[in-house]
């Protein structure tokens, strides 16, 4: 649902909408605000309570494949994923 809003001499458009938990506490995002904000499947929502118990949520983009796109470098040595990928910077 859209919603129309004044603010002072400024109206703005806002969307709003409402889904049920179900038995397993899950929710389905509605698709007015999936196609607002650009959710897809493999984002992350951040769920924050405030003091007065309010919620509010922030989307993290966080897209499988997201170094899909980048070229490999060549860097002249050998490396094998298994064992780098949990390196910390400077326990070399």
């Amino acid at each position: 649902m859209k919603v129309y809003e004044l603010s002072g001499s400024m109206s703005y458009e806002r969307v709003e909408d409402e889904t049920t938990v179900n038995d397993s506490y899950s929710i389905t995002v509605p698709s007015s605000v999936r196609n607002e904000v650009g959710i897809e499947a493999g984002d992350t929502l951040r769920w924050r309570v405030e003091k007065d118990r309010s919620l509010s949520v922030e989307l993290v983009k966080q897209r499988y494949g997201a170094f899909s796109e980048l070229d490999p470098i060549d860097t002249d040595e050998e490396t094998n994923t298994a064992e780098d990928h949990d390196l910390v910077a400077g326990n070399y």
